[in-house]
């Protein structure tokens, strides 16, 4: 089993910077990807930014200069470094990483719990 639990959510003002971690736990081989979505109230969920296990990155166009993914692959960790944050920001970020435990051949997919993230004057 694995758990993914995200931290470093909370209330900023607008122009501010927060830093979100996801750390996965458990009987963990390989993380091949980690994702960070979002999803604000009456919205469906987006994909936020993602990193593969070679580092490569990619995010949506609305954040590109202004957030940072990043992974420490020794701490199972992703971090999303999160500037000049705008109202439109405020959502609950969540993590999702593709895993192959221990006892499997392939990966499956799992999501942390989500942080809030609320940008607000």
């Amino acid at each position: 089993q694995v758990q993914l639990v995200e931290s470093g959510g909370g209330l900023v003002q607008p122009g501010g910077s927060l830093r979100l971690s996801c750390a996965a736990s458990g009987s963990i081989f390989n993380i091949y990807y980690m994702n960070w979505y979002r999803q604000a109230p009456g919205k469906q969920r987006e994909l936020v930014a993602g990193i593969t296990s070679g580092s490569a990155t990619n995010y949506a166009d609305s954040v590109k200069g202004r957030f940072t993914i990043s992974r420490d692959n020794a701490k199972n960790t992703v971090y999303l470094q999160m500037n000049s944050l705008k109202p439109e920001d405020t959502a609950v970020y969540s993590c999702k990483a593709g895993v192959q435990t221990t006892t499997q051949k392939y990966y499956l997919e799992y999501w942390g719990q989500g942080t809030q993230v609320t940008v607000s004057s």
